[in-house]
């Protein structure tokens, strides 16, 4: 590792720079992460990936200046690229801090202006999508603009996921999963107006910095509807009641939304069972035999 990350650190500050000391952080199961403390006292946060695509931290840094450009607080985005045929992202280095008395409702805050700010500049075309697909966890997300939303989470979304899993279904499974892209329409709907999404919205994914100010951290980001997004912080759950009273204070609760929950977080569960296997079936087919029967 030392060794990348040297080769990483001169190609970003030049060949005088160098590393004082690094230390792994523990967290992730994709990429290795790494603290830095360059020798003229700078701090960055190094992940090292042998294995991923060429694209795969370019989609990480994109989303995250998305993200911060729609009014969320995310680290700064240093460099990417690959060294020695290992991709990497370096970013600044943001302490962890102990959360503010206020924090879930900073957070729900932050959150609602990110879901209501303009969305024009994030897709090539359409309504629904990203200018570049990227990936929820390791595996990849299709982003593909599309007009309507129901349109877009039926191909590019549980579509993708439900063919990757054909191999942990049986025939019933199959056809379950058939009816329900064919009839999805009668369970979503088409919101108001389009959202950016963090995409991958679990406990895990966000943290408070050393000022206690929540910030929002491995996006999986696109333009869609902003009940996907809430619907994943409650699929682990993590999040306190006054983030849902912020939250909706600026984004009313849409009538129906406990019953499209599940089918959002289907997507979700269906690349847990994609990722990590056989463990997460249940789930996901309690999921199709509540909407299909």
């Amino acid at each position: 590792m030392h060794q990348i990350a040297d080769k990483v650190i001169k190609k970003v500050y030049g060949q005088a720079a160098g590393i004082q000391w690094s230390e792994p952080v523990a967290g992730g199961d994709i990429n290795e992460s790494y603290h830095l403390l360059l020798a003229d006292g700078t701090e960055a946060f190094l992940k090292l990936n042998g294995r991923a695509a060429d694209n795969f931290f370019a989609a990480e840094a994109q989303g995250l200046k998305a993200m911060g450009e729609a009014g969320a607080k995310v680290p700064k985005v240093l460099a990417y690229g690959k060294a020695e045929r290992t991709g990497y992202l370096l970013l600044e280095y943001v302490r962890k801090g102990s959360r503010k008395a206020n924090y879930g409702v900073l957070l729900g805050q932050m959150l609602g202006k990110m879901h209501k700010a303009a969305t024009e500049g994030f897709t090539k075309a359409g309504r629904y999508g990203f200018y570049e697909n990227n990936y929820i966890g390791a595996t990849p997300q299709v982003n593909t603009p599309k007009a309507g939303w129901v349109e877009f989470f039926r191909d590019n979304r549980l579509g993708v996921q439900m063919k990757l899993a054909g191999r942990c279904f049986d025939k019933e499974d199959r056809h379950r999963c058939q009816a329900l892209l064919e009839h999805l329409e009668d369970y979503l709907y088409e919101p108001e107006y389009p959202s950016l999404l963090h995409g991958d919205l679990w406990g895990g994914n966000v943290m408070a910095d050393s000022q206690g100010l929540p910030m929002l951290i491995d996006p999986a980001v696109y333009v869609g509807c902003h009940e996907a997004d809430l619907a994943m912080t409650e699929l682990f759950g993590g999040f306190s009641p006054d983030f849902y009273d912020a939250y909706h204070e600026m984004i009313p609760r849409e009538t129906g939304y406990a019953d499209r929950r599940e089918i959002y977080n289907l997507y979700h569960l269906l690349n847990h069972l994609n990722l990590f296997g056989g463990s997460y079936l249940a789930s996901v087919r309690r999921i199709l035999k509540r909407y299909v029967g």
